[in-house]
């Protein structure tokens, strides 16, 4: 199936709405993994690479990224009424969960059990992210830059971010504008060899 053509579409708001309270109510340390599978593999809403222009919008962006995800995600259906309707299933059952495992926190908070299910959570987090990167990975195949410079650019955004401890807001928007760059030229280039 082609990456440019969406196979299918939420049936309302209040489908968004149910699809993004189930998908918060599942991503307990991240809900970034799930989010890339329902959205993708189960409902078929987006294709993988464009969930990736939809992700990488939604970094860019203030806010959380699944957060943007969800606005953006709601707005291509239904307008302003599908980006409320997503937005909302995503804050709204998650804001009573916190709230209630706060109070048991506060309550709990001494007990070592506790403090070591927290840090066995941490791993599991980070265990998320990393897999939910493979999995996108995919959809570098057909990015216009070509997967090269792909690997090349996500891996200077480790180096910058993660090792190098630059603050994040200027490695996205110096390496995004080079990125943007590059990619522009690329596709102006391949418009330029298919023309007779």
């Amino acid at each position: 199936m082609s990456s440019e053509i969406t196979p299918a579409r939420p049936a309302s708001p209040g489908d968004l709405f149910i699809t993004f309270t189930l998908l918060a109510l599942q991503g307990f340390g991240g809900v970034l993994a799930v989010t890339q599978r329902v959205l993708c593999e189960q409902k078929r809403w987006l294709t993988p690479a464009q969930f990736v222009e939809v992700l990488a919008l939604g970094q860019v962006l203030p806010g959380p990224n699944v957060c943007n995800v969800a606005l953006m995600v709601g707005d291509r259906f239904f307008g302003w009424r599908g980006a409320f309707a997503a937005l909302g299933g995503m804050m709204a059952a998650p804001l009573v969960v916190v709230l209630a495992l706060t109070m048991l926190y506060m309550q709990f908070a001494e007990q070592p059990a506790v403090a070591g299910a927290l840090k066995g959570m941490g791993a599991v987090a980070a265990g998320l992210i990393i897999g939910t990167a493979l999995r996108l990975a995919i959809a570098m195949r057909t990015n216009a830059m070509g997967v090269p410079a792909c690997i090349g650019f996500a891996t200077i955004a480790f180096v910058a971010v993660a090792l190098l401890r630059w603050p994040l807001v200027w490695v996205l928007l110096g390496l995004g504008v080079v990125a943007c760059g590059f990619a522009w030229w690329r596709i102006g280039a391949a418009i330029q060899g298919k023309k007779p």
